[in-house]
């Protein structure tokens, strides 16, 4: 048996769902938790594009913290972390355009919150589709 290298697989991926309404897509880390999910598409080659937009944008993104006093505005793509109205921390990830391609769940810590992001961007660069 091969010994596998700790931190080379990331073997994070895309489900796409269809709604009522269109299609819609979680991404979720190798332990099968959903780390971010999208917004409801029309189509499905809509949806598609969404998670090539995430696949490009999250490795790269910018993280501004706006639950910091005077934080500094970032240019796009970004992850903005913010605090919600429930006081849990909660991050989008925003493509160039500044269009939401992503959000997280909520978290009751700063720090979680932050991971989650680095999950995120992590899982979505080799993100397989299902």
């Amino acid at each position: 048996m091969m010994p596998i290298k700790k931190g080379a697989i990331h073997v994070g991926k895309f489900v796409i769902k269809e709604t009522k309404t269109g299609f819609k897509f979680d991404l979720k880390a190798s332990n099968g938790e959903i780390i971010a999910c999208s917004e409801v598409y029309t189509t499905l080659q809509s949806c598609k594009a969404g998670i090539a937009s995430v696949v490009k944008n999250a490795p790269i993104a910018n993280l501004e913290d706006q639950t910091a006093e005077g934080y500094a505005v970032e240019k796009n793509p970004k992850f903005e972390v913010y605090v919600d109205n429930a006081g849990e921390y909660r991050f989008r990830l925003k493509a160039k355009n500044g269009q939401i391609i992503a959000t997280g769940e909520g978290y009751k810590a700063k720090a979680s919150c932050l991971a989650g992001v680095e999950s995120v961007r992590k899982n979505a660069a080799d993100g397989k589709i299902e």
